[in-house]
Formats: C-alpha cells, structure tokens, sequence
C-alpha cells in the first residue's frame, strides 16, 4: 500500500514568514571648505542671452523664421567674450557648481565607487546664482582674458570661438557629503582626482566632444 505524502509548508506560507525590521538612519552630512588651484588655463563657456533671445525668436516664428532674409551683422567678438561669462547678482565672476560636482561623480569611476550612489552623496554649495538665468555659480578668483580659437560647427564649417580663459585661478569650494557613503579623506582625494584626471570647462580632459586639450586641471591645497 503506498505511503501518503506529507505536505511541505511552502516558503511563502504565513506561517513561514519571519517579521523584518527596517532600520533607516538619519542623513549625516560633513561640509568644508577646500582650496583649489588650477595648475592649467580654465576656459569658460556660457550660452550668452543674446544667442537665447534669437533662438527664442525663431522659435516663436515658426516656419516663417525660414522664410526671413536677415543681414549678416559684423561679429563683434567683445560682446562674445563678455557674454561667455557667468556674472553673479553681486557682479562678480563665477563657474557653474555643478561642473566640480560633476567631475567628482565622473572621477568615481576610477575608483570602482558606484556613480549613482555619489549622485546622491556629494554636493557643492553655490556662493552665489547667474543674473540672467539662474545658474548657482561658484566664486572665480583670477582675471581672464579674451581667447580666440578656431572650431568647427556642427555643419562642418569653420569659425573663431571667443571664450573666457583664465590662466591663473583659484576657489574656495563649500562641498557637502553624506558621511555613511564617503569620509572626509575620501573626498579630498576624490575631488584631486577630479582636478588632475577629470577636470573642468572646455577642454578638459574628460569632455564628451574630443580628448581634450589638457585644460581644466586643478589640485587641492591644503
């Protein structure tokens, strides 16, 4: 006579579960402020608000825009120049913030950290925000001058590209991070790699556009 089978409780049964806590701990955030020195010219590139007005005008035109025959004006270079730069509410000179936060989330990778995690770990605190549109900058210290380089457009035509150079710059940068993913020595030394194997602006070695031209670099000071 065949034996009867005993019933196994499956895994998903009530009586199988087992309560789980979840412990989640509040944030824990360091700040401080570093020094940073560029040891190569920063370039700098702003879309002026000239360019927006146009190109919300076109915009605004419709297929009619095509249809205007607009008169070449002169290129006046020293408009270019001043509306490639982030003036602040204050009138001083800035960068984006983002671009070092960027570089350290970029620098991640040489690491073996996970950039989506230092996504929502680091931050930089802005000194201060764009007068026209916004941007949160960071202070520039250094004058720049007018530099003027030939680039190719999208169509394939060249053109001189007037831009910002600074070739002597500093900053005192306010970062922020989320202690249980990173300690104070961590983004010190995340944030040397981003000056030497990143770096920020045009040029830099870790631009989307080419290999870079070796602008851009900064290391820390203590």
């Amino acid at each position: 006579m065949a034996r009867k089978a005993t019933a196994v409780p499956r895994p998903d049964t009530v009586a199988a579960r087992t309560a789980q806590t979840v412990v989640i701990e509040p944030p824990r955030f360091g700040n401080s402020t570093i020094k940073i020195v560029g040891v190569s010219p920063y370039v700098g590139h702003k879309f002026s608000q000239k360019a927006r007005e146009e190109m919300r005008r076109k915009q605004a035109a419709g297929s009619q825009a095509n249809k205007e025959r607009k008169k070449r004006e002169p290129k006046d270079f020293d408009a270019l120049y001043n509306g490639a730069i982030y003036f602040s509410r204050e009138g001083w000179r800035g960068i984006p913030a983002s671009c070092f936060r960027n570089a350290m989330i970029s620098a991640c990778r040489l690491v073996g950290f996970t950039m989506t995690l230092a996504k929502l770990s680091l931050f930089v605190h802005a000194d201060g925000f764009d007068k026209e549109d916004g941007t949160p900058l960071v202070r520039m210290l250094g004058e720049p001058r007018k530099h003027e380089a030939m680039v190719r457009l999208p169509n394939g035509s060249p053109d001189i590209s007037v831009r910002p150079m600074w070739e002597e710059w500093s900053i005192n940068l306010r970062v922020r991070w989320d202690q249980s993913q990173f300690s104070a020595s961590d983004v010190v030394n995340l944030l040397s790699r981003a000056g030497l194997q990143v770096g920020i602006g045009e040029g830099r070695h870790d631009s989307k556009r080419s290999n870079g031209v070796g602008w851009g670099e900064f290391e820390v000071r203590s």
